[in-house]
């Protein structure tokens, strides 16, 4: 019976269903924290541990990954990512202290590190080049989907049951995929996957922890203060004495050589500013909606759903495209797609219509899903399949750095401005100014990722799909379904 499904059925079936959760987790969550406080007793500002624990450990455990993956399988540590992290779920729901709960969402983040990383080891390994990009439009589903549904839904579970249900849901979701992929998703592995490379890993780890809690709280706790700059500047020369490091590794934590790659280089680059327009707006928009126009968490969840709508309708578009244009011409398009649009939003007012506001989001979304899944698809085209595990651990530490830093970024910039302006009157009112600067911000970011896509060979992307069919061959894997 478990054979009947293919191969790659089962890792895509398996791979979505474990993405959805961890990317509405990431918004979802946000929504609840006034109800947390208010539950233990504790203000907002002492919450921050809730998600710092959860994206420090986040960071540490995705170096890790792809040396995980080679060593005991992809099939064995997604299932156990699986596991933690709806276990750690349950018990985030059962928490009765901020300690506990701060605890269990250092164990998600466990879970989370190692999902993205080891599902497209999987993934890549399972589907020919030629079927890549097919494969990436069931991927999208859950990128676009996921942070619309956080805090719709996280809003409507506080409001009408508790906070605890922001947790609780993930239990069916991760209890079906876990049981699916027992019994059908295929294994890859390495016959020689090296030693463990404890300092690669926690100079990599470390440094990556380091530096993203010092981006996610520098603009709230201030850039000057020890707490940030310490961990900032630590990070920064953790991860520089890494590269040192790894250079001179048989078997490094962080195969760096990928990057003489050209292909892969060119489009890991792309993803950085991509990373952070994408995530920057993710973050910046509902806040723009709810402080700056009016709209409650409810109304500005709704409000972001023509940005996924034009995700998907991408997704089904950019595989004929792919081929017919290349994906060089499909990432600098959408690239300066995204910066017209987000142009725009800077003439956002209360008076605009929603209708403006929707037509410009759906456009946004739009440009954002060819231009996410060129750079994916291409980014692994020719990276030999052994080399996949340490290659999507490599492609998902900068793509975490770069929404990190583009949040920084948009973060300090409000900060610096002001939210908030005072009237003739003495009423305070919200700054406009201040998140038109945020959004000028991203079309900058999203113009250097058009820049950096012209750089990216269609020729590379497009003759492996058609030629060196070898490149696909598994030497020192096995791909096995599950039985």
């Amino acid at each position: 019976m478990a054979r009947r499904i293919p191969p790659t059925t089962a890792v895509a079936v398996v791979f979505v269903a474990a993405l959805f959760m961890a990317i509405m987790d990431t918004t979802i969550v946000n929504v609840a924290v006034p109800a947390i406080g208010e539950d233990f007793g504790v203000p907002a500002s002492g919450l921050g541990g809730v998600n710092i624990g959860y994206l420090v450990s986040l960071a540490v455990f995705i170096p890790v990954a792809g040396w995980l993956a080679d060593r005991y399988g992809t099939r064995r540590v997604f299932l156990a990512a699986l596991v933690a992290f709806t276990l750690a779920s349950a018990l985030c729901a059962m928490s009765t202290s901020l300690e506990q709960l701060t605890l269990y969402r250092i164990l998600q983040g466990a879970g989370g590190g190692l999902l993205v990383p080891v599902g497209q080891t999987m993934l890549f390994r399972a589907y020919p080049p030629a079927e890549r990009i097919k494969a990436q439009r069931a991927l999208m589903v859950p990128t676009a989907i996921a942070p619309a549904v956080g805090p719709v839904l996280g809003g409507w579970l506080c409001d009408a049951v508790s906070w605890h249900w922001v947790f609780l849901v993930n239990l069916p979701v991760g209890a079906a995929a876990v049981v699916f992929g027992l019994l059908f998703l295929p294994d890859f592995r390495l016959e020689r996957p090296g030693r463990f490379d404890l300092v690669g890993f926690l100079l990599a780890g470390g440094g990556l922890a380091l530096a993203l809690y010092a981006l996610t709280n520098g603009a709230k706790d201030g850039w000057g203060t020890a707490g940030i700059l310490v961990p900032l500047l630590v990070g920064i020369a953790a991860l520089g004495a890494m590269v040192l490091v790894e250079r001179r590794i048989p078997m490094p934590m962080l195969d760096l050589e990928l990057f003489r790659d050209r292909l892969f280089r060119a489009n890991t680059v792309v993803m950085f500013p991509l990373s952070a327009v994408f995530l920057g707006t993710v973050w910046l928009y509902p806040m723009f909606l709810q402080e700056a126009l009016g709209f409650n968490a409810f109304e500005s969840g709704l409000a972001t759903w023509p940005e996924a709508v034009g995700v998907m309708a991408a997704a089904q578009i950019a595989p004929r495209l792919y081929r017919r244009i290349g994906p060089r011409w499909l990432m600098v398009g959408g690239s300066a797609g995204m910066g017209v649009c987000v142009a725009v939003m800077t003439g956002f007012t209360t008076a605009t219509s929603p209708w403006v506001l929707r037509g410009v989001l759906f456009v946004l979304g739009y440009c954002i899903g060819h231009v996410m899944m060129s750079a994916q698809n291409a980014a692994f085209a020719t990276i030999p399949a052994p080399s996949t595990g340490r290659a999507a651990t490599v492609f998902n530490m900068q793509r975490q750095l770069g929404g990190a830093f583009g949040t920084a970024l948009i973060a300090t910039l409000l900060t610096a401005v002001g939210t908030t302006t005072v009237t003739a009157g003495g009423a305070t009112t919200a700054n406009l100014g201040a998140y038109h600067a945020g959004f000028v911000l991203c079309t900058g970011l999203a113009l250097i990722s058009a820049v950096a896509a012209l750089f990216v060979s269609d020729k590379d992307a497009l003759g492996v799909e058609t030629s060196r069919p070898g490149r696909h061959a598994r030497p020192g894997a096995a791909a096995s379904p599950a039985s």
